[in-house]
């Protein structure tokens, strides 16, 4: 497929011809939700925890004796009947995430790009970066590029610059090419990609290289 190339001002430049192995493939919406559901698994700390009758504070001995109170049998005040007592069943550290295949997650990021090229929520800009790192900077090349909305840069390389520029944008998010999110794209209501980062996309994921004109 073809996609046309802008500057940083807006205007059309010339045209970049993709792999449609990458970006103009059949969306499998079933790759894009596993790769989701993956990435959120992977981001929980599971560090929630409760104390078991073993480890709550408290004596051991029985509160009263067993027969001619009237009151129930109780062993010791830990029991989980209790109030301070331990809890049964409770959470305890665990690790949340889990690998799912290579070619499953290639899968859902070709699928997202195609999604995305096809709603024209994909736009190709000529590579720069941002010498100042100052965010008014980066706003001003934005609002000639994209809508206010959530948007998705993609680089070639980790540029600490254009970062630095957009760390106080909440609606901003940068990926580089070869490290991309699911989940990021997914829900990027715009996506804003380098001409080298498509470049190498599709060396990446398709095997081919983007010719332009």
């Amino acid at each position: 497929m073809e996609k046309k190339v802008f500057s940083i001002q807006g205007e059309e430049l010339r045209t970049l011809t993709l792999a449609d192995e990458v970006f103009n493939r059949e969306v499998n919406d079933g790759a894009i939700y596993y790769a989701i559901c993956n990435e959120l698994a992977n981001c929980r700390m599971g560090t929630a925890s409760t104390k078991t009758r073993a480890e709550v504070r408290g004596t051991s001995r029985k509160p009263w004796k067993q027969k001619g109170t009237g009151r129930a049998r109780a062993g010791r005040r830990r029991s989980p009947l209790w109030v301070g007592g331990g809890v049964v069943f409770g959470p305890r550290p665990r690790d949340y995430s889990y690998a799912v295949p290579k070619k499953l997650k290639q899968l859902a990021m070709k699928s997202i790009l195609s999604l995305k090229a096809r709603d024209d929520r994909l736009k190709i800009v000529e590579d720069f970066s941002v010498a100042s790192g100052r965010t008014k900077d980066l706003v001003a090349i934005l609002k000639k590029l994209v809508s206010d909305e959530r948007t998705v840069i993609v680089l070639k390389d980790d540029d600490e610059l254009i970062k630095r520029a957009g760390a106080n944008l909440p609606l901003l998010r940068f990926l580089s090419y070869n490290r991309l999110r699911a989940h990021d794209l997914f829900y990027g209501r715009n996506i804003l990609m380098l001409e080298s980062a498509a470049t190498k996309l599709n060396e990446f994921y398709g095997g081919t290289k983007a010719v332009s004109e």
